[in-house]
């Protein structure tokens, strides 16, 4: 980790004064945008392109009042969402055109899938986040209900906008290393994969459409598994992907044995360091010796650019007030150690797989670490 801007304080401070004010308004300028986005405003200024649109036709055309159309206007413009066309005109005749950040709200997936993961699953619930950290446990997650410990119990039951949004997050950052995380974990090809926290099943369908022999078991909660099940079988792979329902952090839970590598993507996140022991320790006691044992993992130390550096650092934000309470978006150095204190050893580590910057471990347990 090299940043500059971690170790150095060079901001002007007329330009940090100014940092701090978006962040203090930023509840109401995040819904601005959200506003921006669902009253169509911001896909009309889009399309007028270099001909720029007036406050008066985005009202006339979007049916929103002109009030409303003009404080939006002017708080994109502020936030360099907008920009005017020049030269200066009167205010009434303005004419705003898409800007850059504009764009990237609009038409950058990466973007899309924050913003709807942010707003669906953590913005009522962030109001928890002190409590949660002075509790150790997520206090938003009782705004979709009390009855649950962590988000993962709940998954299948939130609400809809809720769950579709979890789930995009989700499948959006690991889903696009697979292809080129599966040519190195077939290399030489497994026979036989436990794939913990295999969720949906998208890594374990991966699987077997890249080689006509594996066979995959899926560990995951019961609610997990049971949608995992539908998809393998909707893939025509129900033969080949099986599941195995189970809490992981339960004292009886056990791993089945008997395979050739073990799979974890996006999984050793979902817990504390004492936790990542704990479970690399049952798989310790699943696998020979012989076995890999894959992690796949957004490290935030390991990032190309600093603004997915930033996404994972406040991701991990999310963990505090909404997963569990506890875990993390790790560094490499302090994930490996927790997983190394199970008996495994570090053997290659791929980093910067897919355009999310990836890191793929590779473990081998020690002789003596049953």
């Amino acid at each position: 980790m090299s940043r500059e801007s971690y170790y150095t304080d060079a901001i002007p401070a007329i330009d940090a004064k100014f940092e701090a004010q978006k962040i203090s308004f930023s509840p109401l300028t995040f819904q601005a945008v959200r506003a921006l986005l669902e009253l169509g405003i911001l896909r009309r200024v889009s399309a007028a392109a270099s001909n720029g649109i007036s406050r008066a036709e985005l009202a006339q055309e979007t049916g929103v009042p002109l009030y409303g159309v003009t404080v939006l206007a002017e708080i994109a413009l502020g936030m360099g969402i907008f920009k005017l066309l020049p030269p200066p005109l009167a205010a009434e005749a303005e004419r705003y055109t898409l800007g850059k950040i504009g764009w990237f709200l609009l038409e950058d997936d990466m973007t899309a899938v924050n913003f709807n993961f942010v707003n669906d699953v953590c913005y009522e619930g962030a109001f928890h986040l002190a409590e949660s950290i002075r509790s150790g446990k997520p206090e938003g997650l009782a705004v979709f209900g009390s009855h649950w410990k962590t988000v993962y119990e709940a998954l299948s039951s939130l609400p809809e906008p809720v769950q579709k949004s979890w789930f995009a997050f989700d499948h959006y950052y690991s889903d696009i290393a697979f292809p080129e995380a599966l040519p190195i974990v077939f290399n030489p090809a497994p026979g036989r994969i436990i794939d913990i926290g295999g969720n949906t099943a998208k890594w374990a369908i991966a699987c077997c459409r890249y080689h006509s022999g594996v066979q995959v078991t899926i560990v995951d909660l019961p609610g997990q598994t049971a949608v995992a099940q539908q998809n393998a079988a909707a893939a025509g792979f129900a033969p080949r992907i099986n599941t195995h329902p189970c809490d992981i952090l339960h004292p009886d839970a056990a791993i089945p044995g008997g395979a050739d590598a073990v799979w974890m993507s996006q999984f050793l996140d979902c817990f504390p360091p004492d936790q990542v022991t704990g479970i690399l320790r049952k798989v310790a006691a699943a696998v020979t010796p012989a076995a890999d044992v894959w992690v796949l993992e957004p490290l935030w130390d390991m990032q190309r650019f600093e603004a997915a550096a930033y996404t994972l650092q406040a991701s991990s934000l999310y963990f505090t007030c909404i997963a569990n309470g506890t875990s993390k978006i790790y560094r490499f150095g302090e994930l490996n150690t927790a997983i190394e204190q199970a008996g495994f050893t570090l053997k290659t580590a791929h980093h910067n797989l897919g355009s999310n910057s990836y890191s793929l471990l590779q473990y081998r347990r020690t002789n003596d670490a049953r």
